[in-house]
């Protein structure tokens, strides 16, 4: 059984063709759909139980949180972590069975843009290489339960860099893939705040991260700027 976690705040605009992709292309699959809400204020979580999704509110906000949470709900022997913005490709579960198969612990997918704007395409063609430097959660990340529950899933105390983070965790008890293929990921954020702008404040945050700066410096920074 492969769970299929998502995290998800104030998703309505583009929530349904995201659940009725997932929805059909987990189609006779031995998978299940768990949404774990963050609080939000609009019709996330209306959307969600009119489709049938199992959705819970986390006690705890913040992606982390939510993400363990959604762990906790969950019942399958892999879980996969994806964000409500992204689409994986149609055979996701077959990737992923496969790189269990091969004895891979966990992996993450390459990333696209849609739409692909010539600077993001660049940024995403550094997806490939296998530097924790360039795992982003927008990559999504499948991992066994064994491994998710012996690195204590993700460090709830990280408002930011908590995916990256757990990639370094995943990585010293087994076998990482990053899979040939790629994950479409939505670039309205790059479109709204500027590409290049975006990307020096995701390399800010990654540079104060590893220099120890506090979490709560990084997320007031975050918030500022975008």
């Amino acid at each position: 059984m492969v769970s299929i976690i998502v995290p998800v705040y104030n998703e309505e605009a583009g929530l349904k063709t995201f659940i009725s992709y997932l929805q059909k292309h987990t189609s006779g699959e031995r998978a299940e759909l768990i949404f774990i809400d963050g609080g939000s204020t609009d019709k996330t979580v209306e959307i969600c139980k009119e489709f049938g999704i199992k959705i819970y509110t986390s006690p705890i906000k913040g992606r982390a949180s939510q993400m363990n949470y959604g762990a906790e709900k969950s019942t399958g022997d892999i879980l996969y972590f994806l964000h409500a913005d992204s689409l994986p490709p149609k055979n996701f579960i077959k990737d992923i069975l496969k790189s269990i198969d091969e004895d891979y612990i966990a992996g993450c997918y390459r990333l696209a843009f849609e739409p692909e704007l010539p600077l993001l395409k660049l940024y995403a063609w550094f997806t490939k290489f296998d530097y924790d430097l360039f795992r982003f959660g927008d990559q999504s990340l499948f991992v066994t339960r064994k491994a998710f529950d012996k690195v204590d899933g993700f460090d709830q105390r990280l408002k930011v860099m908590e995916d990256q983070q757990i990639v370094v965790d995943l990585k010293k008890e087994g076998k990482f893939k990053i899979m040939n293929n790629s994950i479409i990921t939505s670039s309205r954020k790059y479109m709204k705040v500027g590409i290049l702008k975006l990307q020096l404040i995701f390399t800010i945050i990654v540079i104060f991260y590893y220099l120890g700066v506090s979490q709560k410096v990084m997320a007031d920074f975050y918030s500022k700027q975008v």
